[in-house]
């Protein structure tokens, strides 16, 4: 792949998602567009039909109220009385009709009809129409015409007195194309403002994703070695990833950091050897090769040592950061009181274990436990005369961190060290063949490891006499 073609893909990429977001938001307002179209067309609809109903409604009273019945029983409607002067032209849209209601539910129609309907009358299905009542209809009439049909059933007098239906109907035609018209219109405004969304939306898609473009300008800066950190001005969303972006480089330069300290220290540890046999090898001696032998093996056994510890250092240097790692404290000490009663029988050494009911357990790994716990458990039993204790405590919380802390107690009734000795043995960068004796290699040691998983090691003296050693680790749950 050429460089020419990386930032072909990662602009390819980006505009994939700059169309993907720009897809789903006018899809989304599109959606939302034609839904209030449908519910505002609906409203006026229903809000013209009803007030086309109220009007015709009122048509009705007013016919029932000029409606009358003469000596025989029969229906008389005043036409001259009605207000409405297009009951009297022909297919003017408004009409009225009266219809004979006989007891078998059959209907005698257009017994009385308005001028408008001329030579025509409306037929409607029969309901069962309580006195009084009103239903609606849509029928076709006059001329093919839309029609809005209200209709009443009222008595000549009296209970069993003959019944007669009440008919108004007004033409839809008018209703129908101002409702047409208003749809139009509605509809032609949401596709303008549809039209105005979209590149509003575009707009917002671009903004929203230009802390991305700065993210990339900052990695590039960060991968050219023109800085070290990313750096720059992030939203509060994209900022938690600069951040962790942020640790990650920390954490690698302090790897490489480390890398390079012990290297350099394994290097400076082995050049005094190697200087050491390289003199001995050019001095001429009477007894050369005995003396070399001798030299030899004791100067590989110092550069073996050096190398054990440096390799131990940079295994713990590179696994100490990962992350769901433990070790129960009670098995390690168990088995290591278990070999050191063994080894230290003959002496009368007796060790004390006094640890809490619930498991203890350390954020680490159980190979470097038991390297620190074995370490200062094996100098406390070198030095003591006749004891030596182990105590623990629960998990605290400790004063200067948030997480808790593991803190392990060893204490022996041996010589001990006086308190200018403990500050230069756990010194830090002290070499171990400059170590003070008795406590230098195993403390040493103890002290880098417990430094490496962010603890530490303190020594004081002991209730017992001798040397208290006090070790303090990362706790894990």
């Amino acid at each position: 792949m050429s460089w020419g073609a990386v930032p072909a893909a990662a602009w390819r990429g980006s505009l994939s998602l700059r169309f993907l977001l720009l897809a789903v938001t006018v899809a989304g307002v599109a959606v939302a567009v034609v839904l209030a179209g449908l519910v505002l067309s609906g409203l006026f609809r229903e809000h013209v039909q009803r007030q086309f109903e109220a009007g015709l409604l009122q048509q009705l009273d007013q016919v029932t109220a000029r409606l009358e019945f003469d000596a025989q029983g029969q229906p008389l409607v005043a036409a001259q009385a009605l207000s409405d002067p297009r009951w009297l032209k022909p297919y003017s849209g408004l009409y009225w009709q009266v219809d004979a209601m006989a007891a078998d539910g059959r209907s005698r129609v257009g017994m009385l009809r308005s001028r408008s309907l001329w030579d025509t009358s409306l037929a409607l299905q029969v309901d069962a129409l309580a006195d009084g009542a009103v239903h609606v209809h849509e029928v076709r009439g006059p001329q093919g015409a839309p029609l809005l049909v209200l209709e009443r059933t009222v008595r000549a007098g009296g209970v069993n007195a003959a019944r007669w239906r009440l008919i108004v109907a007004a033409d839809l035609q008018a209703t129908q194309a101002a409702t047409a018209q208003f749809t139009r219109v509605l509809g032609v405004s949401l596709l303008v403002l549809l039209a105005l969304l979209s590149p509003a939306a575009w707009a917002q898609v671009a903004v929203g994703l230009k802390p991305l473009q700065a993210l990339q300008r900052g990695l590039q800066d960060v991968q050219q070695a023109r800085t070290t950190q990313l750096q720059g001005a992030f939203p509060a969303e994209v900022q938690p990833l600069v951040n962790d972006f942020n640790a990650v480089l920390t954490c690698n330069a302090e790897v490489v950091e480390r890398a390079r300290t012990q290297a350099g220290n394994l290097a400076h540890a082995l050049k005094t050897p190697l200087a050491v046999l390289e003199n001995a090898a050019r001095t001429p001696t009477s007894d050369a090769s005995e003396a070399l032998a001798t030299l030899v093996r004791d100067q590989v056994d110092v550069a073996k040592r050096h190398i054990d510890w440096h390799l131990a250092r940079s295994r713990i240097a590179a696994s100490v950061q990962v992350p769901g790692q433990r070790a129960i404290v009670e098995p390690v000490v168990g088995g290591l009181v278990r070999v050191l009663n063994k080894l230290y029988v003959e002496r009368g050494v007796a060790i004390a274990v006094m640890l809490p009911q619930a498991p203890i357990y350390f954020a680490g790994e159980v190979q470097d436990l038991h390297e620190m716990l074995g370490n200062l458990l094996d100098n406390a039993c070198k030095w003591a005369r006749s004891a030596v204790r182990l105590t623990a405590e629960e998990p605290v919380r400790d004063t200067y961190r948030t997480t808790q802390q593991v803190v392990i107690a060893i204490d022996d009734d041996g010589p001990g060290i006086d308190a200018a000795q403990r500050k230069h043995a756990l010194e830090r960068g002290v070499r171990l063949d400059e170590a003070v004796q008795g406590a230098g290699l195993g403390l040493a040691i103890v002290q880098d490891l417990a430094a490496m998983y962010g603890g530490r090691l303190e020594l004081d003296r002991s209730e017992l006499g001798g040397l208290r050693a006090v070790l303090t680790l990362p706790a894990a749950q």
